[in-house]
């Protein structure tokens, strides 16, 4: 019997620990989540979709990991997608799923790992959360957005249980910085009864 990993997930302390936990994972990843009804990837490519349908604008999959979610953008209808994810095992699994134009290590010591301007799209599917990236991922992607640019993103039950995550897109609508253009709570994974969060923000 294999060796069971999302059951640890939320438990997860720092980001060299989350790095060397999704290392581990990488090989039994995708079927473990499948078990359990990952929804999250296809219902944050769809919403993106219902809010930017631009096919030939380059989306970045934020957080890729074994690239489920860049199979789900594609499928929704962008052609070119590209993936960042610290855990080299699991982008060896993305770049095997074909459905990146590139793919880059993140590198957990950089505070803006993305080139302001660089993506008018990216998502952030399961990634920010309890036991994942911390709350102030949401202020780094946004930064590095440009004005009129839409971040399309998650958060899990756990992070909603936490207020420091919503507190984060509070800020920036608050601010008038960011508009919300979408937010539908619905199934992330069914077999373990967590839900889910989808947002789209479009900034200002």
């Amino acid at each position: 019997m294999s060796k069971k990993f999302l059951s640890d997930t939320y438990s997860l302390e720092t980001p060299e620990e989350t790095r060397d936990h999704y290392d581990a994972w990488a090989s039994s990843y995708d079927a473990e989540i499948a078990e359990n009804g990952y929804a999250t990837p296809g219902r944050v490519a769809e919403a993106l979709w219902a809010c930017a349908p631009m096919p030939e604008i380059p989306v970045l999959d934020f957080g890729c990991g074994t690239g489920l979610s860049g199979l789900a953008l594609r499928k929704a209808g962008y052609a070119i997608v590209d993936g960042m994810d610290p855990s080299a095992e699991m982008l060896a699994g993305a770049r095997d799923k074909g459905a990146y134009r590139d793919l880059t290590l993140l590198d957990l010591g950089k505070d803006a790992p993305i080139a302001q301007g660089a993506y008018h799209l990216i998502t952030a599917t399961g990634v920010i959360g309890v036991g994942a990236a911390p709350p102030m991922t949401f202020d780094m992607l946004m930064k590095a957005l440009p004005r009129g640019g839409k971040l399309a993103f998650s958060f899990n039950d756990h992070a909603l249980a936490d207020r420091a995550f919503e507190g984060r897109l509070s800020e920036w609508l608050d601010m008038g910085a960011a508009r919300l253009l979408s937010k539908e709570y619905g199934p992330h994974l069914p077999g373990l009864d967590l839900k889910a969060n989808v947002y789209v923000v479009e900034k200002n």
